[in-house]
């Protein structure tokens, strides 16, 4: 094989796939969710869609929660480090997006609010109208997790075209 070819063959991205996860997922989606260092509070591997490699191993994930009065969340959006920019957050994203409808809300680092953007995410400032969980969570993550340094926590909804 000439070394230009064989350059080509060792950059193209392996293939991943998305389905929705079994129960046998469980403990990747915990160790991947671990992994990326986000919230590992309410996973339920029922929740979410997954992306898996050629071998069927878990390298992405996201879930859909619900809370209260219907409303739903984006969340748990991971890719294992060795996966990412190859596609595979935005299409778990749209997958979760396309089964759940909106509106849909998330909470992520103020350092992604453009990632979110671009998927129609409209970001929600603190004295605007949004669910009580939210509230709640934005006031806490100001307290505890963001006191110092510029970084906060963005809440952002989807309202839909």
């Amino acid at each position: 094989m000439p070394r230009s070819a064989e350059r080509e063959a060792i950059s193209t991205p392996a293939p991943f796939a998305l389905r929705p996860a079994r129960e046998t997922d469980r403990t990747a989606i915990h160790r991947l969710i671990r992994q990326v260092g986000i919230n590992p509070t309410g996973l339920d591997w029922q929740r979410f869609t997954v992306a898996v490699d050629e071998l069927d191993q878990v390298v992405g994930c996201g879930q859909v929660k619900n809370h209260r009065a219907g409303v739903r969340e984006l969340a748990s959006l991971a890719v294992a480090p060795a996966w990412r920019g190859r596609g595979m957050a935005g299409a778990i994203m749209r997958e979760l997006m396309h089964k759940a409808g909106p509106p849909l809300w998330l909470m992520c680092r103020s350092s992604l609010v453009s990632l979110y953007a671009k998927f129609g995410f409209e970001e929600v400032g603190p004295d605007e109208d949004q669910p009580g969980y939210f509230r709640r969570m934005r006031t806490l993550a100001g307290a505890f997790l963001f006191a110092s340094g510029d970084e906060y926590l963005a809440i952002m909804t989807w309202p839909g075209d």
